[in-house]
This record gives C-alpha cells, sequence and structure tokens, in this order.
C-alpha cells in the first residue's frame, strides 16, 4: 500500500491509502513458466494473472483495458525466437518497458496415488517435450501426447483425476494442482532460459521504464533492396559503439525477397545511441523503436 494524497485536517495530516493491483495477461496456466517470470519480476509486488490460451489472447487483454501489462517469451537459448510474437508485438502498438530472463527447468509430475509403474501417458506443451527428449527416450513406454501449456496439463490431469498420465512443467505448478513430482530437472540441456518481455501501452511506459536509464533498446526496420543495406546500418551503429546482442529478420509477407530486421542493442551512453537512431533512420524504413529499458536480470529455479 502506498499513500495517495495528503489532506490537512484539523491540524494534522490524515493519509489515504490505496491498494494497487499490477493485471498481468500471460500466456498459460498459474503455475506455468510466464507465471513465475511476472512473480519474479514485479516481486514483492501484488499483481492478477489474465490467464490466456494463446498470445494473441494477450495481445487482446491489452487493447481492451490500457493498465494491462503483457508478460511474452520471445526467445529461449534452445528452441529459439517466437517469431510470430515479433509480429503481434510490432502490429500491437505496445511498448517493451522491461525484460526477465529465466532458468527453465522442467520437472515430471502425477496425481498423489500413481508412481513411475502407473504413467502410461505423459503430457506437456511441444517445446517442453523437445526440451525432455533425451528423459523421455528413456522411457519408451510413455505414450507423448503434446498439449497447449505445460502448466495446464498439471491442471488437466488434476480436475479429471486422469490416473496414469503425468505432466511435464515448473516444480511451481506441484503444489498448485496437488500434484506429486516424481523428478526435477528432466530437461536435457541446463543451460536452458527463455527471454520474456515485459510489455505495456505506450502511456503507461514511463511509469513503468524510464529510457534516460535504460541501457537497452529493440528495434524493428525495413530495408531497400539494394547492396550493402543492412551492412552500412550495422557499420553507424559500431560507429557510435552501439552493441548489437540479436538481429532477426522476418519476410514481409505480398514483398518478395523483402525482410524486417528486429534488432536488440545495448549501450552505456543513452545520447550516443539515440544519435545512433538518427543516423540510421534515414537509411531504413519504418523504423520503429519498441522499446528502451534496462538488460533484465537472470533468475534460477
Amino acid at each position: 500500500m502506498k499513500p495517495y494524497s495528503p489532506a490537512p485536517l484539523s491540524g494534522a495530516f490524515t493519509y489515504t491509502y490505496i491498494l494497487y493491483m499490477r493485471k498481468i495477461a500471460i500466456q498459460g496456466e498459474i503455475g506455468s513458466y510466464h507465471d513465475a517470470a511476472s512473480h519474479y519480476y514485479f516481486e514483492g509486488e501484488d499483481i492478477e494473472l489474465l490467464c490466456c490460451d494463446t498470445f494473441e489472447k494477450v495481445f487482446d487483454e491489452m487493447k481492451k483495458d490500457s493498465n494491462v501489462i503483457g508478460m511474452v517469451a520471445i526467445e529461449n537459448t534452445i528452441a529459439g525466437s517466437l517469431l510470430h510474437n515479433y509480429e503481434l508485438l510490432r502490429d500491437s502498438g505496445m511498448q517493451i518497458v522491461g525484460e526477465h530472463k529465466l532458468r527453465i527447468s522442467h520437472s515430471i509430475m502425477c496425481l498423489p496415488e500413481d508412481n513411475w509403474t502407473d504413467i502410461t501417458e505423459v503430457n506437456s506443451h511441444p517445446v517442453a517435450l523437445m526440451q525432455c527428449r533425451n528423459f523421455l527416450k528413456q522411457h519408451p513406454n510413455m505414450k507423448i501426447v503434446e498439449t497447449d501449456d505445460t502448466a495446464g496439463s498439471a491442471k488437466n490431469i488434476s480436475q479429471h483425476q486422469l490416473r496414469g498420465h503425468a505432466a511435464i512443467c515448473s516444480k511451481y505448478a506441484a503444489p498448485l494442482y496437488g500434484m506429486k513430482i516424481l523428478e526435477e530437472g528432466i530437461e536435457t540441456n541446463k543451460h536452458n532460459f527463455t527471454r520474456f518481455l515485459v510489455l505495456a501501452d505506450p502511456w503507461m511506459a514511463e511509469d513503468l521504464s524510464d529510457p534516460k536509464k535504460s541501457n537497452k533498446a529493440s528495434i524493428v526496420f525495413s530495408l531497400p533492396h539494394s547492396e550493402g543495406s543492412l551492412s552500412q546500418v550495422l557499420s553507424i551503429f559500431s560507429f557510435y559503439k552501439i552493441n548489437l546482442t540479436k538481429i532477426q529478420s522476418l519476410p514481409i509477407i505480398g514483398r518478395e525477397w523483402e525482410y524486417m530486421f528486429y534488432i536488440d542493442v545495448m549501450y552505456n551512453d543513452y545520447t550516443r545511441y539515440r544519435q545512433s537512431i538518427d543516423a540510421v533512420r534515414p537509411l531504413t524504413k519504418q523504423l520503429k523503436v519498441l522499446g528502451e529499458y534496462k538488460e533484465g536480470k537472470e533468475t534460477l529455479p
């Protein structure tokens, strides 16, 4: 709770307190990795989660209510970029105000009455199943079934009391849905991180992130279909000592061999960074700064 407005009353000050709860739209259920990233990023704050089936619905929630903040996965160190989310972000007009990097550690869980010998089917999101490929090879008798969400798999097994079914998801889902963890850390690669973007309506952006205190920015632009157009842009960033940490190209539908370039840059001088943007703008088309924010922390499970 925080003071809203002090008002003099009979020679003293009276403080009126309000309880502010942030609304966060996520893809997935409570107990999912999006849930964990939201709580880590807004640590110590009261948040209300709006659970959505798809990323499209996450952006719909933000459009319906400009107070809603979005927590959206954008890339994974193993599975790569979530390309469709780049398009959703650019088309939405939302702004990046922060990021969080979450270590992804998968657990396999089942109903309390079940044990290893009872499990005949394992359910999870296809990316999580892919990340546990070596573990699943060791259990060839388990039927693998893809679902829309990791934590949603645990919720479904719990709600419908599906004996013999197991879910692969975050260990944090187990107590939420009354599940029993059979084994933790079953992912093949232990250096498995997902990067999440914190998104907000532009009117909220300054309240959530001060650009002048930023050290990272995400930019999108297209280029003329001419020789050396990309190298010229990269040379300018190099001249201004701007560090490119990611570059992702996506084809422009209906315009053969033309691409949108999504670039993440880091800097230690905000003024010099803005000068670099001014310098590359005449060489690009449709340049848009998607957000200026602080580099995200990494959280281990």
